[in-house]
């Protein structure tokens, strides 16, 4: 073993490309305007977040730079989204459509919402993690102004039918958004192939630096009410002095993914069903969480029935995985996601969450695997022998 771990997480966070690092310095050191100064070192600042957003705007198929708005992180953007879609369009209607398995981040906002007066209906979701496009249809008032159903989930990596829901949406002439955070990094995403009018995006998920992400707003579609006020920036829709160097971090890590991630993609598939395979192989009892067909090619979600999946992680200094999504860490209580799939709550905490990325190698998932089997036999033999007669 190592003395640094083998990293089976970047569905939590990604590390910084060393590339995206080199893009970032001159504007940590030399570059340190403010871009809405007139001055040089301003101009120059400016000219960096405009480069990176014409990188984003590339990557997912955007048409005019104001449909790329900057803002400190997938989190904001999907409040920007949410709350402020539905504070544009009070007048309209008060109701949301959403799923069971969404971040916590949209429950959370959605949550507020109905607190405030606005109707939230959630959808439920099968055993393969899937929602039913149908069943979006069937929700849809006249009061509805907003459906937000994220595009991968960050858990089970199911990856939702977007293009079949946005069908459904514009014919009802209601907007649709998505928190399209963890599929960026290895799906094709274009705006108009997917259909939606809003999507939340995260740089610390496809090795850019965190503190940094943003919202996609279609062009000519109803645009938000600001949630931060106080000044111009990102075209009005965020005022604050803009995160230069995030940001050309974030248009760095675009401009990377724009050109490998297709091939990208078929490697961390391959590497991720070479562990899959071990796994199978040496733990017969155990079961896949979610549909295979249609999932993050870097993900597994795998329950191991018998065992407690926070104490197993605890107890392997030599691997970094998790038991669900890292927004959930340190709850007690069982995962939302894998209880809306209908995990028994035992079950639910016998989950472990795995996911390859870029830097893995078959060497890494071969001493992941072996760690990770020696410590589960270890963990169920105490059970067992922990049990009364």
């Amino acid at each position: 073993m190592t003395d640094h771990p083998v990293y089976l997480d970047y569905q939590a966070t990604t590390p910084i490309d060393p590339r995206v690092v080199d893009a970032m310095h001159p504007f940590l050191t030399g570059i340190y305007g403010n871009p809405s100064s007139s001055h040089a070192l301003g101009r120059q600042a400016a000219s960096g977040v405009e480069t990176a957003r014409g990188h984003l705007r590339d990557l997912i198929g955007a048409q005019y730079d104001s449909e790329v708005v900057f803002t400190s992180g997938a989190t904001e953007a999907d409040h920007l989204a949410i709350a402020g879609i539905s504070a544009a369009l009070r007048d309209r209607g008060d109701h949301i459509v959403t799923t069971a398995i969404e971040h916590k981040t949209v429950l959370a906002v959605c949550e507020r919402l109905n607190k405030e007066g606005y109707r939230v209906t959630r959808i439920p979701v099968g055993h393969d993690g899937l929602v039913d496009p149908a069943d979006i249809a069937a929700a849809i008032t006249k009061r509805t102004v907003l459906v937000t159903v994220m595009h991968a989930n960050n858990e089970i990596g199911t990856i939702q039918p977007l293009a079949e829901i946005s069908a459904i949406t514009r014919e009802q002439g209601v907007l649709l958004h998505t928190d399209a955070a963890q599929s960026l990094g290895t799906l094709p995403f274009r705006a108009d192939s997917v259909g939606i009018d809003l999507a939340s995006f995260s740089a610390h998920k496809v090795y850019g630096p965190k503190g940094i992400g943003a919202l996609y707003i279609r062009h000519r579609s109803r645009r938000p009410i600001p949630q931060f006020m106080g000044g111009g920036q990102e075209f009005g829709m965020r005022a604050g002095t803009p995160n230069v160097a995030g940001i050309v971090g974030f248009g760095a890590a675009a401009a990377i993914l724009r050109c490998e991630r297709t091939s990208e993609a078929q490697r961390i598939a391959e590497m991720r069903d070479y562990l899959l395979t071990y796994l199978q192989a040496a733990l017969p009892h155990a079961y896949i969480n979610g549909t295979m067909t249609q999932r993050l090619q870097g993900n597994i979600s795998i329950t191991i029935p018998g065992i407690d999946a926070h104490q197993l992680v605890s107890e392997m200094p030599g691997l970094a995985i998790s038991t669900g999504s890292a927004c959930g860490a340190g709850d007690a209580n069982p995962s939302h996601v894998l209880t809306a799939i209908g995990l028994p709550h035992a079950d639910a905490r016998a989950t472990l969450r795995m996911s390859v990325g870029r830097p893995t190698t078959r060497d890494q998932i071969d001493r992941a695997a072996k760690q990770l089997i020696e410590a589960i036999s270890r963990h169920l033999d105490m059970n067992s022998r922990a049990q009364p007669a």
